[in-house]
This record gives structure tokens, C-alpha cells and sequence, in this order.
């Protein structure tokens, strides 16, 4: 169980940190190639400004009845129809065509200082219960779907700052929540003997870039997942 309060306030950090990059990219700087092929910065900026715009679209439909199971931030990421070639590649080549037609370098991060404040607003007279459907169907708690917007935009962060060349911007606050998703089913002695190189103090964010595909450290993905660790489905 998430707190709505900690993942609004680890998201606004998240946004206004990663506004700050993308408002001083160059022309130079979004044409360099990313790990999320075949996306450059400036298509993977447009993805992550989009997927956060997604939250005010489920605001905006009709929420769910109260007798629809719910599904979970971790319940998100399996790999479905969300996830499908089909969607992935509308999604893929949603992001390259928006890019094209962007004004300048720093267009998504003026789309998402406007998002932001618009739903920043929003958010605020929303209750901690608020249900939402997402566009791909799933009736979620506001919160829990908060929480994957948490997590694209650490996970995207990454990869953004990994191919600028720059360090990460990336909060502790944030990272958390994303840890929690991925490793909250596991137990913590059990996490340290499964990463023993990743568990200690500070590893948080090595232990999360291990299990995405984020960093060069190997995983032994069946004894991850034995141990309870939650491999996400991300397209």
C-alpha cells in the first residue's frame, strides 16, 4: 500500500527536476540515440511528457464501479495487452511522429511544465480512494496509477541521463517507490542474499537498474523471481 501524499511529492520532484533538463536540451543533444531503440532524446522526452499526461485522461473519463477488482502499480506492468507488438508499436511510432513535429529542443519540457501545473491542480481536490480507468482499461486506485508514473519517469530519467552523458537527477523519494514495486514482495534478508553486491545502504537504485535492464551488472533472473522480485513488463 502506497501513501498518496509520499508519491505525489516524490512525482513533483521527479517532473520539476526532469522539466529543468529538458527545457536546456540543445538541438544537438535530442537527436543522441537512447537504450529504448528506435527512440532518440527527443522521442523518449515526448513518451515520458505523454505518459504523465495520461493521469489527467483517466481523471477526465468515468471512474469505475466499486465492484471491479482492482488492479495493483505492480499488476500494471504484466504483460498483456498494454504491452502487446500491436500497442508497443502505436506507441513506439506515436512518440517518433510527435517528435518530428516538435517547435524546438525544449517543446516537451514546456508540454510538461503545463501538465504538471494543470494537474498539480487537479490532484489536489482528488480523495485518497479516487478510482480511475486507464486507456488501456485497467480500473486502478489514483494513487497506485501514480505510482507507474513514478516509475516511468525514474526509469525514463535514467535513460535520458544515460544518454545525455550526465548524472542522474533521480531522488531517493522516487526510487523508493519504484523499489518498492519491484521488490516490495521480497524479504529483505532474502533480497541481500539474492543482490548481495546491491542490497547494503545506497544500493536502492543499482538494485532497480539490475532488475530493468539498466545496468551492466548480470542478474540470475530465475532465483530473482523465486525470491519474489517483480520483473515489469515496460514495452
Amino acid at each position: 500500500m502506497f501513501d498518496r501524499f509520499a508519491v505525489e511529492s516524490a512525482l513533483a520532484a521527479e517532473v520539476s527536476a526532469l522539466e529543468e533538463v529538458l527545457l536546456g536540451l540543445s538541438e544537438t543533444e535530442v537527436v543522441l540515440p537512447t537504450r529504448c531503440v528506435p527512440w532518440d532524446v527527443a522521442a523518449l522526452a515526448v513518451h515520458t511528457v505523454g505518459s504523465l499526461h495520461q493521469v489527467m485522461v483517466a481523471l477526465e473519463g468515468e471512474a469505475p464501479s466499486v465492484s471491479e477488482p482492482l488492479v495493483s502499480a505492480a499488476g500494471y506492468y504484466v504483460p498483456e495487452v498494454r504491452f502487446s507488438p500491436e500497442v508497443n508499436a502505436a506507441r513506439v511510432e506515436g512518440a517518433v511522429e510527435r517528435a518530428a513535429r516538435r517547435e524546438d529542443a525544449a517543446e516537451p519540457g514546456r508540454v510538461l511544465r503545463e501538465s504538471w501545473r494543470a494537474l498539480g491542480r487537479r490532484l489536489a481536490d482528488e480523495s485518497a480512494d479516487r478510482r480511475i480507468v486507464t486507456r488501456h482499461g485497467d480500473p486502478m486506485l489514483l494513487t497506485d496509477f501514480l505510482v507507474t508514473r513514478v516509475v516511468e519517469t525514474v526509469l525514463h530519467g535514467w535513460d535520458l541521463a544515460d544518454a545525455l552523458g550526465r548524472e542522474p537527477w533521480t531522488a531517493g523519494a522516487a526510487v523508493e517507490v519504484v523499489h518498492g514495486v519491484v521488490f516490495g514482495a521480497v524479504d529483505p534478508r532474502e533480497l541481500r542474499r539474492v543482490l548481495p553486491d546491491l542490497a547494503g545502504p545506497g544500493g536502492a537504485s543499482a538494485a532497480v537498474r539490475a532488475v530493468t535492464g539498466r545496468s551492466d551488472s548480470p542478474v540470475d533472473r530465475a532465483a530473482l523471481e523465486a525470491a519474489g522480485v517483480r520483473f515489469l513488463a515496460l514495452g
